[in-house]
């Protein structure tokens, strides 16, 4: 039987994947793909928790800059990652995967509030754990919260699902010239603003040795292959 390379992780999702080829909302043809996808690596065995963003529905920092207050902003993209949550739930149960969803802003009839030993239980009982709403603040981002709740349960790595193969040093889709890059270091993404993720989360994952792997979301099989330990996309982490 395959053994995983890794036996605890986070998989951080953007909202934008839900939405297929749509661009907005959730499309759940798509919805069930992914769960499709997270099912085969379920099946090896690793305790598996997911941070999904919301930018398919609201993005907070887009309503900032169109004059929204900030905090307002925030928490109304931290509702839109509950809903995501809910709908991934829904399609991973369906899957036949028992899946839990904890939100760090309370809201006990659609889901349990988020404690740290509660997630890990869930975990250590097979069953998937999605973590919605964010850190539970604003002016944080939901890579920073992918980043806080690895460093909570103790993953040994986190797996971010993009749209392109890995990291690139300018944005592939809009230059085919672009390079990517096979290894990098947190300095490296934090100095050359590679836009991985925030500056925030990457120092958050440096500071607690969490290494990174980034990798296309939409190849079918990679989620499983991250968590063998095979060479896909883009590996971060420390010398």
């Amino acid at each position: 039987m395959e053994r995983p390379k890794y036996s605890r992780v986070v998989l951080k999702l953007s909202g934008e994947a839900l939405a297929g080829e749509r661009g907005f909302g959730v499309d759940i043809d798509t919805v069930r793909w992914i769960a499709g996808q997270v099912s085969e690596a379920y099946a090896l065995g690793t305790q598996l928790a997911i941070v999904v963003g919301g930018g398919n529905i609201w993005r907070g920092s887009e309503a900032s800059r169109m004059g929204m207050d900030r905090s307002s902003a925030d928490y109304a993209g931290m509702l839109a990652t509950v809903i995501n949550s809910v709908v991934l739930q829904e399609a991973l149960e369906d899957s036949g995967i028992p899946t839990r969803v904890l939100t760090a802003i309370e809201i006990r009839e659609v889901a349990e509030p988020y404690i740290r030993r509660r997630a890990i239980r869930h975990l250590e009982k097979g069953r998937i754990v999605i973590f919605g709403a964010g850190t539970g603040n604003p002016f944080f981002s939901t890579d920073t919260a992918a980043a806080l709740r690895a460093a909570e349960i103790e993953a040994d790595v986190i797996l971010m699902a993009k749209r392109v193969d890995g990291v690139y040093d300018r944005d592939p889709l809009k230059n085919p010239e672009a390079k990517f890059y096979e290894k990098l270091s947190f300095i490296d993404v934090i100095s050359r603003e590679l836009g991985v993720m925030d500056s925030t989360a990457a120092s958050l994952c440096m500071d607690n040795g969490i290494p990174i792997v980034v990798f296309n979301l939409l190849t079918e099989g990679n989620i499983k292959r991250a968590l063998m330990g095979e060479p896909v996309g883009t590996w971060i982490g420390g010398d």
